[in-house]
């Protein structure tokens, strides 16, 4: 089930609120200017497919989103526990970054922890199978897919190169919750 949490950054162990309603998680990250959809993956996908195999899927919601969001290129985040490279992989997301464009990810599959860092709040958003989640350009944020990764999503990019991130070089990710395998 997706979940919202939230939490001042001054009290990282204990949220100020915990969602699990669909439309209330929606509504709170609306606030903060973050699209939080639910769409229906429709092809069933098991994490570790390759990308091609995804895209092929799921052409016809990538190129909707594309549309509708001025996208240019996509890729696909599919590991499973037996990945070789999970934890570098996991740790490549860990550290608080921004990205100069909307990054767009629809999970067809699995769960991963997305930490959006802004103003004096965290919210850290799981997202599920079915979640379409819209972060806007220069929004501080993590990503966790936890030590035993299990998820498949597609990721949106407006710039041609992908996912470039900006190192923020605040520790503030090492202080909050971390996604339970």
């Amino acid at each position: 089930m997706s979940s919202l949490s939230v939490y001042h950054v001054s009290s990282p162990d204990l949220p100020n609120k915990v969602l699990t309603h669909f439309d209330d998680i929606a509504a709170t990250l609306a606030e903060q200017g973050i699209r939080f959809d639910r769409w229906q993956a429709t092809t069933r996908i098991e994490p570790g497919a390759s990308e091609e195999h995804v895209i092929a899927a799921y052409q016809a919601q990538i190129e909707q989103l594309m549309t509708e969001r001025g996208c240019v290129s996509v890729d696909v985040l599919s590991l499973d526990g037996q990945h070789p490279q999970k934890a570098e992989l996991r740790a490549q997301y860990l550290d608080e970054h921004r990205h100069g464009e909307d990054e767009v990810r629809f999970f067809v599959a699995g769960r991963g922890l997305f930490n959006l860092h802004i103003d004096d709040y965290v919210y850290a958003v799981l997202c599920e199978k079915n979640d379409l989640i819209s972060v806007p350009a220069g929004t501080a944020h993590w990503f966790d897919m936890g030590e035993q990764p299990y998820l498949v999503a597609i990721r949106l990019f407006k710039n041609p190169q992908g996912w470039v991130a900006n190192l923020t070089g605040d520790a503030i990710a090492s202080q909050f919750p971390r996604l339970e395998d």
